[in-house]
């Protein structure tokens, strides 16, 4: 096999969903750089490839791709993959591609597995047009200012976000993006995969009352439509008045006004309390 850098997928969960076409590469490639040598080795002692490994992860990928680069033009080939789905999506990998292209290196994708697209594929949201955002920022005051950035984005919308930081994350979104529909999957392929989905607030409500939450979890958000009418101040009192009029809780109104207007809940709540009294 001549000098050629693959982008290799490998399963996201479950070992058999690998290609075929990624196994033959895995077999014949002369190095597997991977992120972690203990998790590859897993797969790759499944299928019985036997290749040298080394590793290439987001503390050394800048000096590690010069190092690989340096092999590709000796006429080594290479296959890169990470612990699990597409290199390079949220995954250490962009460097070595950009590195090996430049310098005249065929860089060959082998497709397979991506999490974000097999949540967005079960999230019943619209698939014509998305847009992948990777992990959302840490710091509170970041993601506020982030969120609002993207809020007016027409396209559903897809996060990765850890377990230990989803429940404030989505927390936020309802504050700034409003109560939109959403789906939230996590383990998928694994055997304790699942998928949630309703309401922001709805999927908070599901998360917040459990003890513990594993597994990164694939967050689907629905885009800022630009079919639903415009809610001004007097027309969101007005539907709140016929709403308690209709003798709807204060409760039930708030999530009913949010999901229909696109406004925060916490707005929508401060004007139901004056309205309810």
């Amino acid at each position: 096999m001549s000098s050629k850098l693959y982008i290799v997928s490998t399963p996201i969960g479950n070992l058999e969903d690998i290609t075929l076409r990624a196994l033959s590469v895995l077999k014949e490639v002369d190095l597997i750089a991977c992120e972690d040598t203990r998790t590859s080795k897993n797969l790759l002692s499944r299928y019985q490839i036997q290749k040298p490994l080394t590793s290439y992860h987001e503390h050394n990928e800048t000096e590690k791709a010069e190092e690989l680069l340096s092999l590709l033009q000796e006429g080594k080939s290479i296959a890169l993959i990470t612990d699990a789905g597409t290199p390079g999506v949220s995954d250490p990998g962009y460097r070595i591609v950009k590195l090996a292209s430049e310098n005249g290196v065929p860089v060959l994708s082998v497709p397979g597995a991506s999490a974000s697209i097999a949540a967005l594929s079960i999230s019943g949201l619209p698939t014509s047009s998305f847009t992948f955002l990777g992990f959302p920022p840490r710091q509170n005051k970041r993601l506020i200012e982030y969120l609002e950035r993207i809020k007016d984005y027409p396209e559903t919308l897809i996060f990765y976000e850890s377990p230990k930081r989803v429940i404030k994350t989505i927390t936020v979104m309802i504050e700034v993006l409003g109560d939109r529909n959403a789906s939230i999957s996590r383990e998928i392929t694994k055997m304790y995969e699942e998928t949630l989905r309703g309401l922001l607030s709805d999927v908070l409500t599901n998360l917040t009352s459990r003890d513990s939450l594993k597994g990164e979890v694939v967050l689907v958000v629905e885009g800022n439509s630009q079919d639903k009418p415009h809610f001004d101040s007097d027309t969101i009192d007005e539907l709140l008045n016929y709403l308690k009029k209709e003798g709807h809780s204060l409760k039930d109104a708030v999530k009913q006004v949010a999901a229909d207007s696109g406004v925060s809940k916490s707005k929508i709540y401060k004007k139901a309390l004056q309205i309810w009294g």
